[in-house]
């Protein structure tokens, strides 16, 4: 018999395909007992590797192929094995030494102080024994084998041979006789089968950068290197049967638990004098007189009952190191979150200031958070601005250690699309090749190649057009779900007691804070302690706002004493002003704020709860009994004060929680347990709590049914339930948010636009908003703008940062001359920066901009004077320095003259400017038109995209316009249109092109009838007709009566509605629709899409409707 003992998995990242449960599972098929995994350098599947072992009753052996440095640095590999958990202990030592000291390996000097509990066997051609021997020098390979020999003792130090080296082989057994050293029989394995060679081959060549066909290409596989039978392995050294033995020998002596669920939780350093449970308790008593001036006899008892809890579970420790980082925070003016999770129901976090929600006001129960009935660790994320995250890090480890903190890893994998273009790009695939195979794979999230085969016929084609690319197809398969790289959890940290290499290996992460090499769950299952720091963008964005506000105002806000009741933040939400609000911004949920009309901070809550898949189906009940149009139901009186804010309907899960205890007389801690089990949705569970609870019920003198009835309630609720501690934690982030909108609207929007510096579709969507606002946004000025959009009195000024082109070093270099003074003209500016970092071409998009406005010059005569201010800059200062203040006496000043040009004409102007702003910053071609559009009903292009309405007007300017012929040979034409809402595509089919061909240019102005579609994931509009604007007016000139339509209260639902409109719609022409709303004392016009031509059946149709007084067709 025999046993692997050097095995490299995929954790060996694009070396191996081995995947770790193929690998055991194939070992257990071949009859292995035992099985090693022995990855380069890394741990990364060690732990993996020896649970599934276990699953399938093959003995694991941990193991590493470290490369160690010799006397001169040069790196050469030694495969290392722990015998026990010393020994596993080193290889994490090992592992991290090298990811975190030294990349290139381990210096040979280190190796003793690592040797405990480890064999060492020399690991084939790659070796330093081996490289002697093949060199010819016996000698050195001989004091080498000795050298490693002393270091792990006779007993644990072995020569390897391997089938393919004979030569090696050989001079192996030489050494092995010469030095009584033993030797011991291995084949590498980095595939399991032996026709998944290519593939091996193809991941070394995705890791070196390579083609197959390239010349200097690594070194093709033998083919060998799988997982070769026992039968196999024992035909290769049927001479050398002791080597083979050797292999069980090794086996035998291997004995490593890797213990798990163990109690690794860190402790908080208090003084001598105290426990962590004393400092606890006294930093939460001084802290509820900080919350509460005078805390209710209540509120105590509810600390003292958490605080039990907390003691009784060993976790003080944790909630010091808590509140000790987010005291940090506070002292270094980060911003952090209200809270985030169930942790907002618990009194401690909110006396330690780990979270900013009341739990009694908001009615937030601890047991959500930590079950008395169920010990489990405990879960507090904390929410920093993204920009501020990592300094929190960075001080939790400089508190604790290096080696007692670390970020979290993550493995990034073959997904399909990557699998087939790094397969693509191995095998000669040019790169619009592979981009184009790419995406005839289908973009659904988890799409595999297999479904991509079955559903994409151009892909399925493609594969099949030759044997090559059938080939490619197969290599692609065997990738697939391999990782590929590292990389960074979003928020994960863990903290330890004792040093991390003692339980995990580590490797070097970002800004000095190491990363773990073992992934979220196994570090859990551990026993290690998670802690997630989020970043987020929302806090940054408040953060941010609360510093312009200052700035703009001199008006110093504290975020978390605004009143929750404000009525004007309300009004603003229930117009839908929800762009740039945390949770409430989506299309949806504008519309369901719009219907709901918050009237208070626990409408935003629900809200926040119920839109979500499952639970939105609850909505219009929830709307419908807040407004009185339905009678709430409570099912029971009982239940009236749990379900009095939600107006009967069951939206949180603490509800569900405080029902079972209110009902069945279960305690808190029992009704969490009840709700997890209830929203598994198993049969027997399900049963078997209706008796528990239904008996409870009963207890408490509940009738039978009302207790099934409740009950049920609870299994339909359970898993739409949300939970509440976390919605009212956010939805305090949207309220503020949404009040500094109300309240400081320039100040919000600057922030909002700054966010989003980059993105210029999202800037022009922010500047219109504060357009329609009444707020202007000035352009940007080299004198007045900074990197940010910032206020001032006339409104929000332009960021410089924002301007195509415009980089860091750019703006440094205008920040730093402006230090000095304003600029006076562009001659000036040129003189006073640098024209190496600020050339020409900058200088073009600054102009453009209208950066260069200040100057009172023409934008062409900006342009042609540039090589003049060039020319004179480089005269003053011929070597670029600023050594020009000879020339600032007035009688050195002689400054040229401007290049006076005809002005730039108003189309050129507005489309340089969109060019570098990525918007009509100054005016837009459309705007002379906009009110004849909309008075035949057209909408500006983004409101278009945000609403369901397919039918659409919009009244738009032709950036681009490209016709083609079809294949019958008719002309059609695709079109780039544009308005001061946005950008679409739109295309003009034969049937409309041909009639009105004349009209579609690029350049031109019109109003386009069409319906919206969406293609590939994004909408264009397919036009029906277009209407130039002298065509509009002399329509406007001619129009008849409107026709007005009064829609009473009553009547003023979405079924009457509907009914209009499709009476309209049977009778299309040319006069005005106006509806009024009596309810809201409101005229809506209707689009041009909803004109009619009046007649006699019409009117009728629509009397039956509405009331025979609400239709008259008269004079406005």
């Amino acid at each position: 018999m025999f046993t692997h003992l050097h095995i490299q998995s995929a954790y060996s990242l694009l070396s191996s395909t081995v995947k770790i449960d193929e690998l055991v599972s194939q070992a257990k098929a071949d009859g292995f007992s035992s099985l090693a995994l022995t990855d380069r350098n890394v741990m990364y599947g060690s732990v993996y590797f020896y649970k599934e072992c276990l699953k399938q009753g093959i003995k694991p052996i941990i193991g590493l192929i470290a490369d160690v440095l010799d006397h001169q640095e040069n790196p050469y590999p030694l495969i290392l094995l722990a015998k026990n958990n010393k020994g596993y202990q080193n290889l994490l030592k090992i592992s991290s030494a090298i990811q975190t000291k030294s990349r290139t390996g381990l210096p040979v000097k280190w190796l003793k102080a690592y040797s405990e509990g480890l064999i060492c066997i020399s690991p084939g051609a790659d070796g330093r024994i081996e490289t002697y021997l093949s060199e010819g020098l016996f000698e050195q390979a001989q004091e080498t084998a000795l050298f490693y020999q002393s270091i792990f003792g006779k007993e644990s130090f072995y020569l390897s041979m391997q089938s393919l080296e004979k030569e090696t082989t050989e001079l192996v057994g030489q050494l092995s006789e010469a030095t009584g050293i033993p030797a011991v029989a291995t084949n590498p394995v980095y595939y399991l089968n032996k026709d998944d060679a290519l593939a091996r081959d193809v991941l070394t060549a995705v890791k070196h950068g390579e083609k197959l066909t390239d010349e200097n290409q690594v070194k093709p596989s033998s083919g060998e290197h799988y997982l070769k039978s026992g039968k196999e392995m024992g035909a290769a050294f049927r001479d050398l049967p002791d080597l083979l033995e050797n292999t069980l020998k090794i086996a035998a002596q291997c004995e490593v638990v890797i213990p798990f669920n163990q109690s690794l939780l860190p402790r908080y350093p208090v003084e001598d004098s105290m426990t962590a449970d004393e400092m606890l308790t006294e930093v939460c008593m001084e802290g509820l007189k900080k919350r509460y001036q005078n805390p209710p006899k209540s509120h105590e008892e509810r600390l003292h009952y958490e605080l039990s809890i907390i003691k009784k579970m060993k976790f003080s420790d944790y909630f010091l190191i808590v509140w000790d980082f987010m005291k940090f925070a506070r002292q270094n003016q980060i911003l952090t979150g209200p809270g985030r999770g169930s942790a907002a129901g618990s009194m401690v976090a909110y006396v330690l200031q780990i979270t900013d929600v009341d739990p009694i006001k908001h009615h937030l129960l601890f047991e959500r958070f930590l079950n008395p009935e169920r010990i489990s660790m405990p879960d507090i994320d904390i929410d920093f601005p993204d920009n501020r995250r990592e300094e929190v890090i960075s001080y939790v480890a400089s508190k604790y250690g290096e080696l007692h903190v670390a970020q979290i890893i993550t493995f990034g994998t073959f997904a399909a699309k990557a699998a087939i273009r790094d397969t693509g790009r191995v095998f000669g695939l040019t790169p619009s090749e592979q981009e184009r195979l790419s995406k005839m794979i289908p973009s659904k999230l988890g799409t595999t190649l297999k479904d991509a085969y079955k559903e994409s016929k151009p892909f399925r084609d493609f594969m099949n057009e030759s044997e090559t690319n059938q080939l490619l197809f197969e290599v692609a398969l065997k990738i697939e779900g391999l990782p590929r790289h590292t990389s960074t959890h979003a928020a994960g940290v863990v903290i330890s007691d004792m040093p991390l290499t003692d339980i995990i290996a580590i490797q070097e992460g970002h800004e000095g804070i190491h990363l773990t090499q073992f992934p979220m769950d196994l570090l859990e299952e551990l026993g290690l302690l998670k802690m997630d720091f989020l970043g987020l963008r929302n806090l940054t964005l408040l953060d941010n706002m609360i510093t312009a506000i200052q700035k703009s105002t001199g008006q110093k806000i504290d975020i978390t004493r605004i009143p929750y009741d404000d009525e004007k933040t309300f009004k603003l939400l229930s117009k839908g002003d929800t762009t740039g609000i945390f949770q409430l911004e989506s299309e949806g949920i504008r519309k369901v704020i719009m219907k709901l009309t918050p009237t208070r901070f626990e409408d935003i809550v629900a809200v926040n709860a119920l839109y979500r898949p499952g639970p939105m189906e609850n909505i219009p009940l929830f709307i419908e009994r807040k407004h009185g149009i339905k009678p709430i139901d409570y099912v029971h009186p009982a239940l009236q004060p749990i379900l009095e804010d939600t107006y009967g309907v069951i939206v949180y899960q603490e509800q569900i929680m405080q029902i079972a205890s209110k009902m069945a007389g279960f305690t808190l801690g029992e009704a969490d347990l009840l709700r997890r089990a209830v929203s598994k949705k198993k049969k027997e569970i399900l049963d078997e709590e209706r008796a528990h609870f239904v008996e409870g019920a009963v207890k408490q003198g509940y009738e039978t049914e009302i207790a099934h009835v409740v009950y049920d309630s609870i299994v339909r609720f359970a898993n739409y339930g949300f939970n509440r501690s976390h919605a009212v934690a956010y939805s305090f982030i949207a309220y503020q948010l949404a009040y500094l909108k109300a309240h400081f609207p320039k100040s919000f929007m600057a922030a909002l636009m700054t966010s989003v510096i980059g993105n210029e579709d999202k800037i022009s969507q922010y500047v219109r908003e504060a357009k329609t606002k009444g707020i202007p946004v000035l352009a940007p000025s080299i004198n007045k703008s900074v990197y940010s959009f910032h206020v001032e009195s006339e409104g929000i000024r332009f960021s410089l940062g924002a301007i195509k082109g415009v980089g860091g070093t750019v703006l440094r270099e205008i920040f730093q001359a402006r230090r000095q003074k304003k600029f006076e003209d562009l001659f000036d500016f040129c003189l006073r920066v640098s024209g190496k970092i600020v050339n020409r071409k900058i200088l073009e998009v600054l102009i453009h901009a209208g950066a260069f406005d200040d100057f009172g010059e023409d934008r062409a005569t900006l342009v042609a004077s540039i090589d003049v201010a060039l020319s004179h800059a480089e005269l003053v200062k011929p070597d670029g320095e600023n050594q020009f203040d000879l020339f600032e006496s007035n009688e050195f000043s002689l400054k040229p003259k401007y290049m006076k040009v005809k002005p730039m004409d108003m189309e050129n102007k507005l489309s340089q400017e969109k060019s570098v702003l990525g918007l009509y910053l100054s005016n837009h071609p459309v705007t002379s038109y906009l009110s004849i559009f909309q008075h035949f009903g057209a909408v500006s292009i983004d409101s278009a995209l945000l609403t369901s309405e397919k039918k659409v007007l919009l009244g738009v300017y032709i950036t681009a316009f490209k016709s083609i012929r079809t294949k019958k040979g008719e002309l059609m034409a695709f079109m780039a249109i544009s308005d001061e809402g946005g950008d679409l595509e739109a295309v003009v089919f034969p049937n409309v092109y041909k009639n009105q061909m004349s009209l579609f240019q690029k350049g031109m102005i019109l109003m386009l009838k069409g319906t919206l579609e969406e293609r590939e994931g994004k909408k264009q509009l397919i036009v029906q007709e277009a209407f130039p604007p002298d065509d509009l007016k002399r329509r406007m000139e001619e129009e008849g009566s409107p026709l007005f339509i009064r829609i009473e209260k009553e009547k003023q639902t979405a079924a009457a509605l509907q009914s209009i409109k499709q009476v309209l719609s049977q009778h299309n022409g040319t006069t005005k629709v106006m509806l009024y709303y009596e309810s809201e004392d409101r005229y809506v016009q209707l689009s041009m899409w909803d004109w009619i031509t009046p007649s006699t059946a019409l009117l009728q149709k629509l009397k039956k409707i509405a009331g025979e007084e609400n239709v008259v067709l008269k004079e406005e």
